[in-house]
């Protein structure tokens, strides 16, 4: 049941960054905590809650891996694909890593 709550909390949590942030990337930030936080959380509440039905258990561990392995890559590629469009940063932002790494030139 600790899971549950904490999982209900990072996704609630992360719906309020959704709506509150400024820029697309900060967004893209809380979107990552509500689906790795909330999802994850709570699928493997779902599982350990459901521990007498071994394949419903499994399903739903292999279902949290995939979205913790999937979840943050997906973000970061957006994230680049939004910095290289051009989207701008809120004007609060510190620093802008992206804009000082070198352009690929097809070589390694």
């Amino acid at each position: 049941m600790l899971l549950l709550c904490v999982g209900a909390a990072c996704a609630i949590i992360g719906a309020i960054g959704i709506l509150r942030f400024p820029d697309v990337y900060n967004r893209l930030h809380a979107q990552t905590v509500a689906i790795v936080g909330g999802a994850v959380l709570i699928l493997l509440a779902v599982a350990l809650l459901e521990g007498t039905n071994f394949a419903f258990s499994v399903k739903s561990i292999i279902i949290a891996i995939f979205i913790f392995i999937t979840g943050p890559v997906g973000s970061h590629a957006i994230a680049r694909a939004a910095h290289k469009s051009g989207v701008k940063l809120w004007k609060g932002s510190v620093a802008d890593k992206l804009s000082e790494e070198k352009p690929w030139n097809g070589n390694s």
